[in-house]
Formats: structure tokens, C-alpha cells, sequence
């Protein structure tokens, strides 16, 4: 990104810039929504259930974004003690992903209609816009996805192994997730493609999105 805007790009990076707070903020309102209606309100207490970026976004996480192509919003906070279902934790996970599939369906499909329509307002900007959006929520929720570390992955795989067997994993990556996960990023800053697959990938998710 800072690429970008070094090369004079000031209006794409703003509305690349934009599009990762909008999404990185309602990524964590999902989370927050879903273990509110979930029975815990840490979330709701500490000030999280709000589209509000001010209060999802980790300045030093928004600066690596722009510096290294990687950052992180502030993680919602929820305690699994106060919900009845063992997949309780698991569906406060999803919800930051699905929202990010949310914005990918409404900003992907606005595009189709704009097209069948002879274009979105008559903009430029406003395609350049919702393709953007579309991309990095696809990405986003693949990204998310990943079983690793602090990602919401591993809440998932952790509910949909067997119980011995997610405790087993719940041990691993609390020893090495975190490790993992950063040593995968290390190596994508380095040059080397681990991420490519995914950005791939996202790519071909894209037009399955199309319903209208």
C-alpha cells in the first residue's frame, strides 16, 4: 500500500485504506453481535458492539497494513463461561468471517446490477470501490479462516474435531499457533508466495458470489 502511495496513487490509496477499515470494523462487530446474542456482553460492556472504527481499529495493526501489506484490528474480547453451547465460541468466530462474506455478496453483486445497468452511477470510482471491497472481504475471510494462532480459524477446527482431539489442538496452537502464523507471515514479507494461493483463490470465490 505504502507503494502506492509513494508512486502518487493519493485516490486508489485512500479508497484501498477505507475499504480495510470499513471491513476490518465490521468484521469485529460481527464477533461482538454474535457473542452478544450468545449470552455474554463483555463485548457490550467494554464498548465493541458498534461499527464505530474507533473502536476496533489498533492504530500500530492499521500501520503495518499500510507498511507491510499485514496488520490486525483490536480483537473483540468474549468469555466461552457465559454461553450454554460448546459451539457457542466457534459461532463467535464464524461471525467475523461471515460478515466479511456479507460485504464481499453486497459489494459484488452491486457491481452486477451496476453492469446490467450500464454501470454503477456512471462511476469510475464507484466501480474501482466495490471491486476493492469485494476482494479484500473475500480475502479477509479466507485470511481469517486459517487455523493458526489468534485467527478465527482455530476456534472453528477446534469445535468441528472431536472433543479429546480439540483439546489436543487447543494445547498445540496455544504453544505454537501464534509461532506459525508469524513465521507464514515473515516469509510472505520475505517474497516468498504463502499467500498467493489464498489471493488466488479469492479471486476465483468472487463470481461465485453472484446471485442477482
Amino acid at each position: 500500500m505504502l507503494t502506492l502511495l509513494l508512486n502518487g496513487h493519493i485516490a486508489l490509496f485512500a479508497i484501498l485504506l477505507l475499504a480495510i477499515i470499513v471491513s476490518l470494523s465490521l468484521h469485529e462487530f460481527g464477533h461482538a453481535q454474535a457473542a452478544t446474542l450468545l449470552g455474554d456482553d463483555t463485548a457490550r460492556r467494554m464498548g465493541r458492539l458498534t461499527v464505530n472504527p474507533v473502536a476496533h481499529i489498533d492504530p500500530l495493526g492499521l500501520l503495518m497494513v499500510v507498511l507491510v501489506g499485514f496488520g490486525y484490528a483490536r480483537p473483540v474480547p468474549f468469555n466461552p463461561a457465559n454461553m450454554r453451547r460448546r459451539w457457542a465460541p466457534a459461532a463467535v468466530a464464524a461471525a467475523g468471517p461471515g460478515m466479511n462474506l456479507l460485504l464481499a455478496v453486497v459489494g459484488v453483486n452491486l457491481l452486477a446490477l451496476g453492469a446490467q445497468a450500464g454501470g454503477v452511477a456512471g462511476s469510475r470510482e464507484a466501480v474501482l470501490t466495490l471491486t476493492i471491497l469485494a476482494q479484500i472481504n473475500v480475502l479477509l475471510m479466507l485470511f481469517n479462516l486459517l487455523p493458526l494462532g489468534p485467527l478465527d480459524g482455530h476456534y472453528i477446527l477446534s469445535w468441528l474435531l472431536p472433543p479429546r482431539l480439540g483439546q489436543r489442538y487447543d494445547h498445540f496452537n496455544a504453544r505454537h499457533g501464534t509461532q506459525a502464523f508469524l513465521v507464514l507471515i515473515l516469509l510472505s514479507v520475505m517474497g516468498v508466495p504463502v499467500f498467493r494461493f489464498l489471493a488466488s483463490f479469492a479471486d476465483r470465490v468472487l463470481p461465485l458470489l453472484v446471485v442477482v
